[in-house]
């Protein structure tokens, strides 16, 4: 009589992946094709095991269907970003429509792969984001424009004295910029510095990162109860972006 074999635990030593797919046949390949490359994976077909999942072990990255078929996998992403504000989120979604990616990127995804995608694409992304989430940043002096700190080291950003609560690539993408104030920075570097120099999607992630940059930015200078002087960001079309530290009024 065989003796039934207990469930390995996913190996400390490599990156762990829950992998959340209700299709058999997908989850079957990306959990083989993970483990295969270097990666201790853990598969879960609902959101609620994922939920659950979550809190059992420390998790890089989460790959995240959005067709669940007990809960929108946006809510997922939502609960875990609010939890788990390190953890890495890239959707896996069947659904093309512009407006789906950019809820998908909203609600919290650091990256997002429309179906159906190749095994190597996807390693490839992953590779890229590990590499930034592993490299610490060097020590520098927080950059101050006007009113708003940004301070690298610590990755934060305040206004006021009034931490703003920037998702990871909003951060990313204002660092980047307030590291260059005054210079026109093109689409393509932003893109390679804070998502991957050989990125293959639209740069439409880009434009909604930047947007909610902005509106936070905003948010939290409206709810100081009074006037902040925030740096500007110039769109430039067809080029890029431009941080513009403000004047001093009072020089």
């Amino acid at each position: 009589m065989r003796m039934p074999v207990a469930p390995t635990a996913p190996d400390s030593s490599r990156p762990r992946v829950l992998v959340v797919e209700d299709d058999d046949t997908i989850g079957h390949h990306l959990e083989s094709g993970l483990r295969g490359h270097g990666y201790a994976p853990t598969w879960c077909r609902t959101g609620a095991g994922a939920l659950a999942e979550a809190t059992r072990l420390p998790y890089d990255v989460l790959l995240l269907d959005l067709g669940l078929p007990d809960m929108d996998g946006l809510d997922v992403a939502r609960h875990l970003r609010a939890r788990l504000p390190d953890l890495l989120i890239v959707v896996l979604t069947a659904r093309t429509e512009d407006i789906d990616v950019i809820a998908g990127l909203d609600a919290g995804a650091d990256d997002y792969l429309v179906k159906p995608f190749s095994l190597t694409v996807l390693l490839a992304r992953l590779r890229a984001h590990l590499r930034r989430h592993a490299v610490a940043a060097p020590a520098r002096e927080p950059v101050r424009l006007g009113d708003l700190v940004v301070d690298v080291a610590a990755r934060r950003c305040e206004l006021h004295g009034v931490e703003v609560p920037l998702r990871a690539k909003e951060f990313d993408l204002l660092a980047v910029l307030a590291g260059r104030v005054g210079e026109a920075v093109p689409r393509e570097t932003l893109m390679a510095e804070v998502w991957d120099e050989n990125w293959f999607g639209s740069t439409k992630t880009l434009d909604v990162t930047m947007a909610g940059l902005r509106r936070r930015l905003t948010r939290t200078a409206e709810l100081g109860g009074r006037p902040a002087r925030l740096p500007e960001i110039t769109t430039l079309r067809g080029h890029g972006y431009r941080l513009e530290q403000q004047p001093d009024p009072s020089t």
